[in-house]
């Protein structure tokens, strides 16, 4: 399982009720501290299955790790059941401070919350990558490539072009991202930001086969522009029996139907191809 820190979490209500001084210091740390992590933890809510670490500054023997529950609530010595799932650290943080106040357990309490680990944004990546599995989303690998590169990245076999299965206001989507035209053109508006749910499919290659007269008969990965002349350049051209004359494709179409063509050596080659040549009666 991979872990997420967000250690930097705020010591709530820290603005202690001594001097001026301790006050300035005091309020002086926490404008510093929140510079420093808003912009890491402001997006990442608790959910159900995330395990948490409390501290009460001064009361270690409050001090809980947890996980919040299907509920949404971690259980909390001296308060019970607390909501935190939708909050963020600093806001769970504040909620408990408050109820630790109001019900007149700590004088001025200081609180903070640590996220130890990530179970309520997962996202699943599938299919030929090097390391299959679930992985947690964070402020810092959210994006399709940062998963991707979590995951091992695309293994041998497998497509440029990725799949991402999900949901977004309510209603189903499926995108289809093409990893190496993203970074020729530069737009990375197509490196989609993931949420949580969703599945991203490295399907395998399209592949095209050839055998009969050829060195090397096998199957062969598709490229962009494959002609059956580069085909017979993957197979290793020719033996010395082999003929260019009555090349032959069979192609599955659309239907489902094999279909047998004649094939010029300036022709394209698709995707589950199967590539004939024939032997030179000559």
């Amino acid at each position: 399982m991979l872990k997420r820190h967000c250690q930097r979490t705020a010591p709530v209500d820290a603005v202690g009720r001594g001097g001026t001084a301790k006050r300035l210091a005091t309020m002086l740390a926490l404008a510093a501290w929140l510079a420093l992590a808003g912009p890491l933890c402001a997006r990442e809510a608790l959910g159900a299955g995330d395990t948490v670490r409390v501290t009460v500054f001064q009361n270690p023997d409050l001090t809980t790790e947890a996980r919040i529950s299907e509920q949404g609530t971690i259980a909390f010595p001296l308060l019970g059941a607390v909501p935190v799932a939708g909050q963020t650290p600093v806001e769970a943080g504040a909620r408990i401070a408050e109820q630790l106040r109001q019900g007149r357990f700590v004088k001025d309490p200081h609180v903070s919350v640590s996220v130890l680990e990530v179970r309520s944004r997962q996202v699943s990546v599938l299919g030929h990558v090097g390391r299959p599995g679930r992985y947690a989303l964070d402020a810092t690998s959210a994006r399709l490539t940062d998963v991707l590169a979590l995951a091992g990245g695309i293994a041998q076999g497998g497509d440029d072009t990725v799949v991402v299965v999900g949901k977004r206001d309510g209603k189903a989507t499926r995108m289809e991202v093409n990893l190496p035209a993203l970074y020729r053109s530069g737009d990375l508006s197509r490196n989609v930001e993931l949420q949580a749910g969703d599945v991203v499919y490295a399907r395998p290659a399209p592949l095209f086969y050839i055998y009969g007269e050829v060195q090397r008969a096998g199957a062969y990965r598709v490229e962009p522009g494959t002609t059956v002349m580069s085909a017979l350049s993957l197979g290793g051209g020719l033996t010395p029996r082999g003929t260019v004359r009555g090349l032959k494709i069979h192609r599955r179409a659309a239907d489902g139907k094999l279909h047998t063509l004649e094939a010029q050596v300036t022709d394209p080659v698709e995707p589950n191809d199967v590539l004939y040549v024939r032997e030179s009666l000559f």
